[in-house]
């Protein structure tokens, strides 16, 4: 299929209504029949995301996988990555941060801003996260995401598809396995021996930079060991910023 123009997205709620009521391959099959490469999976490859590229695999061939590198991800991370390329013969496109916004950013506040107060952990994030994802998302006028309603309060109404504010308008967003357990995504894993994250094995349960990222204790939601130091008092809702500023910007 050759690479399709931007389309203009007007907000329909009637599509979405539709594209609420599919099923994931439905939902994915879907995004490649009518945007081809203007619809892309971004990952941050957990579980769902594993789970997406390989049913993708077979509803939507050559569906584009992209993801964030904030250049602080986990080892395991990195060779998860190098496994599903290897795996489904792909490559995946990595939209990594300025160097020159990096650079300013710990020259001013340090390496390790992101202990000092959430603003700063929050800056770190649009600088390694936002930005970089936004720039991801000029590129598809459908984003496919791995968010899921049982990872914390605040995700707790998602919906398998919306739509998302962009600098030139909107995309469709879609989150495919929006309604799937922690346990759901489990026993697709092994079912199908896909490949998965080994921090898994050591108790994390949410899988973003190497230092930002902590296991979680039984009683704790899936996102509880994200910036772990920061407690329910100073407000923090666990979120980076890719899924509540999409259009970057901002300091």
């Amino acid at each position: 299929m050759g690479t399709p123009q931007t389309k203009s997205i007007t907000e329909d709620p009637k599509l979405i209504e539709e594209l609420n009521a599919m099923g994931p391959e439905d939902l994915l099959r879907w995004a490649w029949t009518n945007y081809g490469s203007r619809a892309g999976v971004i990952t941050s490859f957990q579980n769902a995301g594993a789970v997406t590229i390989d049913m993708a695999s077979r509803v939507a061939p050559d569906l584009r996988v992209m993801t964030v590198d904030t250049l602080r991800l986990p080892p395991e991370t990195y060779a998860l990555i190098d496994e599903i390329e290897a795996r489904y013969g792909i490559t995946i496109e990595r939209f990594k941060p300025e160097p020159e916004r990096v650079a300013r950013m710990v020259k001013q506040h340090g390496e390790f801003l992101f202990f000092d107060s959430k603003v700063k952990q929050e800056y770190c994030c649009q600088i390694r996260k936002v930005e970089p994802n936004a720039r991801a998302l000029e590129t598809v006028d459908v984003w496919i995401t791995g968010l899921r309603q049982d990872q914390s309060d605040t995700r707790a109404e998602t919906q398998k598809a919306s739509y998302a504010p962009v600098s030139r308008g909107h995309v469709i967003k879609l989150a495919p396995l929006a309604e799937w357990s922690e346990g759901q995504l489990w026993d697709y894993v092994r079912q199908n021996n896909l490949p998965y994250n080994k921090l898994y094995d050591q108790g994390y349960r949410s899988i973003g930079c190497v230092i930002c990222s902590t296991p979680t204790l039984p009683h704790e939601d899936a996102r509880a060991g994200r910036w772990r130091w920061f407690n329910a008092l100073e407000g923090n809702d666990k979120e980076c910023g890719i899924h509540t500023n999409t259009m970057g910007g901002g300091i």
